[in-house]
């Protein structure tokens, strides 16, 4: 079990970014949510297996089709199992 923190840098906001991350955490069995920022950025926690996890990370380093990611920044955090979903904050 893993769990991290992704702060995502970049065009990430009004291009489906938070829907995509979603849809691709929930196809591989992760917990946790996904929200945007006011700086512009989106931000993440991601809970599961350890390759569902690394997957996820891959997956946000490129971003839906309208998406241009600069960079993620991931912090490891201790798993906490708070989460039974994946959740879209607004």
């Amino acid at each position: 079990m893993k769990r991290v923190n992704a702060k995502i840098y970049g065009i990430v906001q009004n291009v489906g970014f938070r829907n995509f991350i979603k849809k691709n955490a929930e196809k591989l069995g992760i917990t946790g949510w996904v929200r945007n920022n006011f700086d512009g950025t989106v931000e993440a926690v991601f809970e599961g297996d350890d390759n569902a996890v690394s997957e996820i990370i891959e997956k946000c380093k490129k971003g839906p089709l309208l998406a241009l990611v600069e960079k993620v920044e991931v912090r490891e955090e201790e798993p906490k199992k708070e989460f039974d979903e994946f959740h879209i904050f607004r």
